[in-house]
């Protein structure tokens, strides 16, 4: 069993930057794929990024390409999402995800664990 935590949402202006961090419990956190996902009011949630389980993989949506960064410290069972160039398409409630077998990284069906969401807003 994973929990999953997630932390660092708030409001930024359009160009700003955020971390949000995902805190998981369970002994197994440095074997899981994580991933981000986020969902926007009336939007089905999407994708964002992931990162395999030394992190030497590392996916992301064409949208954050470029923009975000993710990253994981395993000693820490934290996975970490640097968000730069913020844009107010980037407004929603950002999901960690934690997978023991994820062949699909940005399919939200292959993880097993999924944390309560974190808000981000983006004002232009």
């Amino acid at each position: 069993q994973v929990q999953l935590v997630e932390s660092g949402g708030g409001s930024v202006q359009a160009g700003g930057s955020l971390r949000l961090s995902c805190a998981a419990s369970g002994r197994t956190f440095s074997s899981n794929t994580m991933g981000w996902f986020r969902q926007a009011p009336g939007k089905e949630r999407e994708f964002v990024a992931a990162i395999n389980w030394s992190g030497g993989t590392t996916y992301y949506a064409d949208s954050v390409k470029g923009r975000f960064l993710i990253s994981r410290d395993n000693p820490k069972n934290t996975v970490y999402l640097q968000m730069n160039s913020l844009k107010p398409e980037d407004t929603a409630v950002y999901y960690c995800a934690a997978g023991v077998r994820v062949p699909r990284m940005s399919t939200e069906n292959d993880y097993d664990y999924w944390g309560q969401g974190t808000q981000v807003t983006v004002s232009s």
